[in-house]
């Protein structure tokens, strides 16, 4: 009888362990594999190889702008610039290359440089000028694209060549049980273990972070708040302007391809659990949260409904996502 006790006792332990274990798995990542099973029912092609590389290759600029959005978010800030900025690296491209290949590389060289100044802009006038981040690159978004626009004479100008659009598009070919990897998947990854190292492992994640919990705190303990929020913009910037590249690459030259993505990354980095008042995320949840979002956008294409359904899906997340936080500061006071 005692034996058959302790036994029981055990296995309550063991059911307990592994239910709590359960309960710390992020949402995000069973949402996006029962998305993404739905979609492959609905399309077999995502049950191959192929298939998932072809999505990831789709989806990994979206994560990209995801983890820049996410830093500047986790200090309590916007980035709406990001879709100007993507839109940008485009149009203006196509026009620098003058239709040549050499031109490719110091191309993308002078976006960055954009990106930098970009980044800096923003972040220079949230943390100096005391502008709030929404209206300062509300404000970005629109001198972005309209200086672009004008840059290019209001219509894109020439193509993206080939070098350039391979970032975006090829694959790295004969990989052993995957046949292709895209280059975009794994710039995307080189990019995710460094964004992790930089927000998860280093005293400058943590002073993030805390700028999003308490800013008055923070200060008070010795951050730098006014260097930190001008780099998480700067980093944002630059992401963008990476994202950008890789979206021209399968996307081809048009004036309203960054159009809307701003908000798409905000919502990916809220699937993905990150706070819109800041204080709280993390680079592998928002990376899955852009792949969430890309299912859901592929499901109700396979389901043959209209754009505006993704606007709505989008912007039902974003308020849920808000009130959630609101209900949930309410019971805690």
């Amino acid at each position: 009888m005692t034996t058959s006790t302790v036994t029981q006792t055990d296995s309550l332990k063991v059911i307990r362990s592994i239910w709590d274990w359960i309960r710390r798995i992020p949402p995000v990542y069973p949402v996006f594999l029962v998305i993404f099973i739905a979609v492959g029912i609905l399309n077999h092609n995502y049950q191959t190889a192929n298939g998932i590389m072809t999505f990831l290759r789709r989806v990994s600029p979206l994560a990209i702008l995801a983890i820049g959005e996410m830093m500047v978010l986790a200090t309590g800030g916007f980035d709406l610039s990001i879709g100007s900025i993507v839109t940008m690296v485009v149009i203006v491209s196509s026009l620098l290359l003058h239709n040549d290949p050499a031109n490719a590389l110091p191309t993308i060289g002078i976006m960055l440089g954009l990106g930098v100044l970009i980044g800096l802009t923003n972040g220079l006038v949230v943390s100096f000028l005391k502008v709030p981040s929404f209206i300062a690159t509300l404000g970005m978004m629109l001198l972005v694209r309209g200086g672009a626009l004008y840059w290019v004479g209001g219509a894109p100008q020439g193509y993206l060549t080939d070098n350039w659009r391979s970032f975006g598009r090829d694959y790295l070919e004969n990989i052993p049980l995957l046949g292709r990897v895209p280059y975009a998947l794994l710039i995307l990854l080189v990019i995710a273990v460094v964004a992790y190292l930089i927000f998860h492992r280093s005293n400058f994640g943590k002073q993030i972070l805390a700028i999003g919990d308490n800013v008055r705190a923070s200060q008070l303990s010795g951050v730098n708040v006014r260097l930190v929020r001008t780099m998480v913009f700067l980093i944002s910037s630059v992401l963008a302007v990476i994202g950008g590249v890789m979206i021209g690459g399968y996307g081809g030259v048009n004036v309203t391809i960054g159009q809307g993505l701003e908000m798409q990354t905000i919502a990916a980095c809220v699937v993905g659990g990150t706070l819109l008042t800041g204080g709280k995320g993390s680079v592998p949840n928002v990376i899955f949260g852009a792949f969430t979002m890309e299912a859901i956008f592929n499901l109700l294409n396979l389901l043959g409904l209209p754009k505006p359904y993704k606007d709505v899906i989008q912007g039902l997340i974003i308020i849920g996502a808000v009130a959630y936080v609101s209900l949930s500061s309410r019971k805690k006071a």
